[in-house]
């Protein structure tokens, strides 16, 4: 099985992006919805939960992991890779090539938690990969808390985002990262707000296609992946409505959702 886990229900539309663009591979999810958000964590308790979480799918039988939350995958992911023999993927990455490959200007924008930003890890990779990019980082913490209650079209919701974008279209991007798997949720109210010239790069989407790429190059692996023959499974450590009426928005179908405590 495939293992990803996110620290709500963000994760959910790397979910579903993987079961689009490779379908028939089985899924076991984790969301840590009673913990989150990650981003306001400090570093350590943010690599605690993502050892915590990735022991969990492993029991579950994932045979590779997917590190679905920005947060997690900015702290911990090299210390999973670290610690565990599985392949561990996070959606960084991904979204850092389309993103250097997309610019017209190299004036790229990314939204993300106070830890992800903090991190700098996307100027770190965005600059690997395109030496000259200047890359603006801002920190939009109340977007998460505003997804997971279902507040999609609030006008509070409206509102918070214009002023988290304002910055950066002063700074003139031309390419906006979404720097957390919760914000595809907002891209319908983002893309307006941010401008209809900016690019925006949606990392689950990014992810969904490189692990596609991921397992052509590692035949027996996917493989594996196929014959496991279970069916896809969804935890989460703690239960509301909201969560499910999100899970169901995601999927495009009802969710059996699992609490479970990790």
């Amino acid at each position: 099985m495939i293992g990803i886990f996110d620290s709500g229900v963000g994760g959910m539309t790397v979910a579903r992006a993987i079961e689009q663009v490779c379908p028939g591979l089985p899924i076991v999810y984790f969301g840590d919805i009673a913990r989150t958000p990650y981003g306001t964590k400090s570093p350590e308790t943010i690599i605690e939960y993502c050892r915590k979480n990735t022991d969990f799918l492993i029991s579950q039988g994932a045979r590779m992991i997917v590190v679905a939350c920005n947060s997690a995958a900015a702290t911990g992911a090299e210390a999973l890779r670290q610690h565990h023999a599985v392949p561990i993927l996070d959606v960084i990455l991904p979204a850092t090539i389309r993103a250097a490959n997309v610019s017209r200007t190299g004036r790229i924008g990314v939204i993300g938690t106070r830890a992800t930003i903090q991190s700098g890890i996307y100027e770190r990779r965005l600059q690997e990969v395109r030496p000259e990019s200047r890359v603006f980082g801002q920190p939009a913490p109340l977007l998460v808390p505003l997804v997971e209650e279902n507040w999609l079209n609030r006008r509070e919701t409206k509102m918070i985002i214009r002023k988290y974008l304002h910055p950066l279209r002063q700074k003139q991007i031309d390419t906006l990262v979404l720097g957390c798997t919760h914000y595809p949720l907002l891209k319908h109210l983002i893309g307006p707000r941010i401008g209809r010239r900016v690019a925006l790069v949606d990392s689950s989407l990014e992810l969904a296609g490189y692990l596609n790429r991921f397992l052509e190059e590692r035949p027996q692996l996917r493989e594996a992946l196929e014959q496991a023959r279970q069916p896809s499974r969804f935890f989460v450590s703690d239960l509301t409505d909201p969560v499910r009426k999100l899970a169901e928005r995601i999927f495009g179908r009802t969710i059996t959702l699992e609490r479970v405590d990790v």
